[in-house]
């Protein structure tokens, strides 16, 4: 009862800050209060309260130091150009009659490259979005074009922050978890880049307007230099090379085109990777506002203080009940069944992935290894479901944040191929990546 009552008032607290629009750190620390007050209830001392918070803070320090990093790399690019002339270079390529095919792909690898939704929603996506509107083509269907595109990276980069947090909180390692993803992941790109072919053709761009192109001309330093950093995010986890060596040599060579191409003062560029890009215009520029490792501590946060929930519900055992209820759906429907009902339930009732994440992740560890699964498997499911079908849920903040940017309404969601067809192509292909049956 104690359980269910600190629930109610957790979810509560997130709704009222969902609400209020304030900082989610502030229910979790609330959440935090309660369910250490319920562990105290059970008898467990505070001093080993927190030691189980911290040895599970401390298994996932590796990658909240990669978050860390990712604010600098996406502050990084937009000071470069990199991002400026992914979009301005993409639009030269535009071919009137695969208008919707070529806006799905660059915000496909835009998003992997950067590993942020919102991001690309913002940058890239505005002007398309803008594109198509001057263009002719049906803004609602380019809309859903583009969330396709856009949680492609969400989903599998090895620079999302939203894939860097499954693996912190299922404790397995990221590069094994894109190479999964990147598999799993390739049936659905197809079916999807073959559906928006379709629709191309039959929604041909009727013009691209020059005066965008020009704007881009006239507020940046388009330098094919700028592409280095990006080459380099791309190609070196390809290689094998270790996460935190991509990552370095990007910025590195982020920092080095701000400097000797775009003319930037170095001690500028720092600022701007620490504090985030602020354009002094209010042009095309204001559009790559953003990113610095400011723009990631409230991730950080999130994900310390998740890592402690999950400390304290291991050591206690508090989810047992619960959980005993899905150790035996998952013998009756197959843990891959279960982890959708959850994925959307926690979706639903948060309005949020990162704490849908969490909270699925806390009440699937269990289930998963006591019929026979594993961290890897929960990852690779979680990323397969939870993290892609958010975006088809209209009041969660992963599907009206970048509804919002392109200025549609719901109806831009039936479009969004992508963020379904991962599901339904991964339950009947999973038995491929993993040997038990899910």
């Amino acid at each position: 009862m104690g359980l269910l009552i600190a629930f109610i008032i957790f979810i509560a607290c997130m709704v009222a800050a969902l609400i209020l629009k304030v900082s989610l750190i502030l229910p979790l620390l609330v959440g935090l209060v309660l369910f250490t007050a319920l562990g105290l209830r059970k008898g467990y001392p505070l001093k080993q309260l927190g030691a189980w918070s911290w040895g599970s803070i401390k298994d996932s320090l590796v990658v909240i130091e990669v978050m860390a990093i990712i604010g600098f790399i996406t502050a990084a690019w937009r000071v470069s150009g990199t991002i400026t002339v992914f979009v301005y270079y993409g639009m030269m390529v535009i071919v009137p009659p695969l208008f919707l095919l070529i806006t799905y792909l660059l915000s496909a690898l835009l998003s992997y490259a950067i590993g942020t939704s919102f991001g690309v929603a913002g940058t890239l996506g505005v002007i398309f979005m803008a594109l198509a509107r001057s263009g002719g083509v049906d803004p609602v269907l380019t809309a859903g074009v583009l969330m396709s595109g856009i949680y492609f990276g969400d989903r599998g980069s090895p620079v999302s922050s939203s894939a860097n947090m499954v693996a912190g909180v299922t404790k397995t390692e990221i590069m094994g978890n894109v190479r999964l993803m990147m598999k799993s992941g390739l049936l659905p790109l197809l079916i999807t880049a073959a559906a928006y072919t379709v629709l191309s053709v039959t929604h041909p761009i009727s013009h691209v307007d020059p005066e965008i192109i020009a704007a881009f001309k006239n507020e940046f330093s388009l330098s094919a230099w700028a592409f280095v950093p990006a080459v380099l995010m791309l190609a070196l986890p390809l290689l094998k090379v270790g996460i935190f060596i991509s990552i370095g040599s990007s910025i590195i060579s982020a920092v080095l085109v701000a400097c000797l191409v775009q003319g930037e003062p170095l001690l500028n560029v720092i600022q701007i990777c620490f504090l985030g890009y602020h354009s002094s215009g209010a042009g095309l520029g204001a559009i790559l506002d953003g990113g610095g490792l400011v723009s990631m501590l409230e991730v950080v946060g999130i994900l310390i203080i998740s890592c402690a929930y999950s400390g304290i519900f291991s050591g206690t055992d508090m989810l047992k009940d619960v959980q005993d209820i899905l150790i035996r759906g998952c013998t009756k429907i197959g843990r891959y069944g279960v982890t959708v009902i959850v994925g959307i339930l926690t979706s639903v009732i948060f309005c949020n992935q990162t704490i849908a994440t969490l909270m699925c992740n806390d009440l699937m560890t269990k289930p998963y290894l006591d019929t026979g699964g594993s961290r890897q498997e929960l990852a690779i499911d979680m990323e397969n479901t939870l993290i892609v079908m958010v975006g088809l849920i209209p009041w969660c903040i992963a599907c009206s944040v970048p509804l919002t940017f392109f200025d549609v309404g719901i109806g831009a969601i039936p479009y969004s191929f992508y963020l379904y067809v991962v599901p339904l192509c991964y339950f009947f292909t999973k038995r491929r990546w993993f040997r038990n049956r899910g």
